[in-house]
């Protein structure tokens, strides 16, 4: 059965990321942050480098931000 397991793979990595991509972004638009313009600023990092910019985000940004 290894066939099935290399088949399934990718679409399981892309949909991790997808996954992960979307909840940076929600996180991102639930939060309160000192400017506005550090809100976008993310918004754009996340959706032009997605991976890259959900996990910075997820380990930098969620920092700067709180809950309200």
């Amino acid at each position: 059965m290894p066939g099935v397991i290399a088949m399934f793979a990718p679409n399981l990595s892309f949909l991790a990321v997808v996954i992960l991509w979307i909840y940076a972004i929600v996180d991102i638009l639930r939060r309160q942050f000192r400017d506005s313009i550090i809100k976008l600023i993310w918004v754009l990092v996340i959706i032009f480098l997605p991976l890259l910019g959900a996990i910075l985000y997820l380990i930098i940004g969620r920092q700067q931000g709180s809950l309200t």
